[in-house]
């Protein structure tokens, strides 16, 4: 007889653990059971079956791997979450004494310190691991960064968050890594390749925070506390790859001041040396790479040699192979209708030459914090703004003769309506009128550095003036596909075939419905004035109806049926019904006081449209007649699969066809104001 098996020992009863068991089995808090999770990367699981899981009657929501608790028991934390909790009894102990001295003692001298260097070397067992897991990490830690302090978030949180985010941003800026931004509703995204790993993160907008109670920041402070020590050891390496000395020299006062960036100074190798470091460690592992391969070519030469062989082919395959050019490829479709493939990022050379040999102003009312960055980025050296920005700019006169773009973000207003600049003092830096613009400068406004960078290109000016309608802000990472709308695009490269004519149509039609509407409106007020005029003028007595009126309608409803002849109408008849509809239209039109066509040249362009509409109407159904018969060869598997692609597809273009025509109106209603 086989031996029976005990219960909650095998199966999901014994791969899954409950929260509750977990703090028992590790005899710790619930608070601390959380840290603790955070900082190993240890999340609930959902078992297949809840009911086999739970190893009670009562339905418990919160499981755990078993192999994952067990894991946790030889964790070193465990002994300093249990020293923390022994103190904590020492000091309540101490107070309730009435020792506050020996209270505080204990708090300064005998707390212990957690250190999470360990976890980081356990998680991440190499620099590719920690840069594919930073993203999380730099969204937190710019979000606490620019987090006013309160008793939820102290003031050294904030200031270490803002210390660890400005120094990776000097790497991005030493080795021109960042490669693509975006102004969105919830902050700006920025993207960064470094080490052949694409990094994205989000920074919100510097705007008054108010700090809700109903976010539980114990958690989200664990989550810092973890993501600073990660963020202080990806900044280590990446310092070091580059010969720098880390941390860098940060100055207190300057930051005070409101430098931001400019109040580190990096120290160790030239920085502008830095990027050849980068290369000069990709030309050693090349040329060792080419050595290795010319030992293994010169056996392969022996061994064709012996075997008498011809090796023209080989040589030129190896001498193709051993040149390289630095230039990024350029991917093109190999036929006009096959889809656009994606286009490699900019290099760094190209990046960190983009805005080199130009000089920014930023005015007072522009984001500077976001500007300097990206403007440093990508190969900008000098950039000047108001001394009430803070310290560190290149300049803080405006009037400086080499600036060569200032970054305006206020539309130009009359010169009646701007103040007047008192004058300055002597030493005091000279100061510009708003509004006025000094000549031989280009006024931009700031979406035309996100612009310019997302394309890899420097964009037309004129486009960016100050109080200039801007052009659309596109996403750089949404890129367009077949079928969908391109804002980029013109509408008659992705408009179907007669669909401007067929919108025209539907909007003409629409307001023929509205003209008609409001004339009928405007009938039934005069028709209910002349009947309150008879009612009055009757003494508010009924009028019998006569006869003829019932004969007229009588004689109304045999001319509106038509018998059964519609079943075989004929082209003649339709014709004639077109021709019908046609007049009617126009009568509706000279009601409502709108020009109409009676004839000539707007008649035989309706007419053309109208036959081309029965064109396309027939070519569709037509298409759709041939894909029903294509379907009935088709498997009940395929065929559904088919009809899903179908329909969102045919989604996808309804969309697009409403996004070109409120496009189509849009181009419309400005070339009727340019008229």
């Amino acid at each position: 007889m086989a031996k029976i098996k005990k219960k909650g020992t095998s199966g999901q009863a014994k791969n899954f653990i409950t929260r509750t068991q977990a703090v028992r089995k590790l005899q710790i808090s619930l608070p601390d059971f959380r840290r603790l999770c955070i900082f190993k990367g240890i999340y609930p699981r959902e078992p297949r079956n809840k009911k086999k899981a739970s190893k009670s009657s009562t339905p418990n929501t919160t499981f755990y791997y078993t192999k994952d608790i067990q894991f946790l028991l030889h964790e070193p934390l465990l002994r300093k979450f249990r020293d923390q909790k022994a103190l904590a009894k020492k000091i309540a102990r101490s107070l309730g004494r009435g020792e506050v001295g020996d209270a505080s003692r204990l708090e300064k001298n005998h707390a212990p310190k957690l250190t999470l260097d360990h976890i980081i070397k356990e998680r991440y067992p190499t620099f590719i691991d920690a840069l594919r897991d930073l993203d999380d990490a730099l969204s937190l830690l710019f979000l606490f960064a620019n987090l006013p302090s309160s008793a939820h978030v102290p003031p050294k949180t904030i200031a270490l968050c803002q210390r660890v985010t400005h120094e990776f941003q000097h790497y991005l800026i030493t080795t021109n890594s960042l490669r693509k931004s975006f102004l969105s509703i919830k902050g700006i995204y920025y993207q960064a390749t470094i080490q052949g790993q694409d990094i994205m993160w989000l920074v919100p907008y510097r705007f008054v925070q108010r700090v809700n109670g109903d976010v539980d920041y114990r958690i989200m402070a664990t989550f810092v506390e973890f993501y600073t020590t990660l963020l202080g050891f990806v900044n280590y390496r990446l310092y070091s790859t580059l010969g720098l000395r880390y941390p860098p020299k940060f100055d207190t006062r300057s930051d005070e001041n409101g430098a931001e960036l400019a109040a580190f100074t990096l120290e160790g190798r030239t920085v502008g040396e830095a990027p050849k470091a980068i290369e000069a460690n990709k030309q050693t592992n090349k040329t060792s790479n080419q050595e290795v391969s010319r030992e293994v070519q010169a056996k392969v030469d022996k061994v064709i040699k012996s075997a008498g062989l011809d090796r023209t082919k080989d040589e030129q395959v190896v001498e193709s192979t051993e040149e390289a050019s630095d230039a990024i490829d350029k991917f093109e479709p190999t036929a006009p209708e096959a889809d656009t493939l994606p286009q490699p990022d900019l290099s760094g050379d190209q990046a960190g030459s983009l805005f080199a040999p130009f000089v920014f102003y930023v005015s007072r009312e522009a984001p500077k914090a976001p500007l300097e960055f990206i403007l440093r980025s990508f190969g900008c050296t000098r950039i000047g703004w108001d001394a009430v920005l803070g310290d560190g700019a290149f300049t803080h006169d405006e009037t400086d003769t080499r600036i060569t773009h200032q970054i305006v973000d206020r539309p130009s207003l009359p010169e009646a309506s701007l103040p007047a600049i008192p004058a300055a003092s002597e030493g005091a830096v000279q100061k510009v009128r708003p509004g006025t613009r000094i000549p031989g400068r280009t006024y931009v406004q700031p979406q035309w550095v996100w612009d310019c960078i997302n394309e890899g290109k420097l964009l037309r000016a004129d486009l960016y003036a100050p109080g200039a309608t801007l052009p659309p802000h596109l996403s750089p990472w949404v890129k367009p596909t077949r079928g969908g709308y391109d804002p980029r695009a013109s509408l008659a490269e992705q408009e179907e075939e007669g669909e401007a004519e067929l919108d025209e149509e539907s909007d003409s039609d629409e307001e023929m419905e509205d003209a008609t509407e409001e004339k009928k409106a405007d009938t039934k007020e005069e028709s209910e004035a002349e009947s309150e005029d008879e009612e009055d003028i009757n003494g508010g007595m009924d009028v019998a109806e006569t006869d003829d009126d019932e004969s007229g309608s009588e004689e109304e409803e045999d001319e509106d049926f038509g018998g059964f002849e519609e079943e075989a109408a004929s082209e003649s008849e339709d014709e004639e019904e077109a021709a019908r509809t046609q007049h009617q239209k126009e009568l509706e039109a000279e009601a409502a006081g709108l020009p109409f066509s009676s004839g000539g040249a707007a008649g035989e362009s309706s007419k053309k449209k109208s036959a081309q509409a029965k064109k396309i109407a027939s070519k569709k159904r037509k298409e759709e007649e041939e894909l029903e018969r294509q379907k009935m060869m088709m498997s009940r598997k395929k065929r559904k699969l088919l009809e899903k692609m179908i329909y969102s597809n045919k989604k996808q273009s309804e969309e697009a066809a409403k996004l070109r025509s409120k496009r189509r109106k849009l181009e419309k209603g400005e070339k009727g104001g340019q008229k």
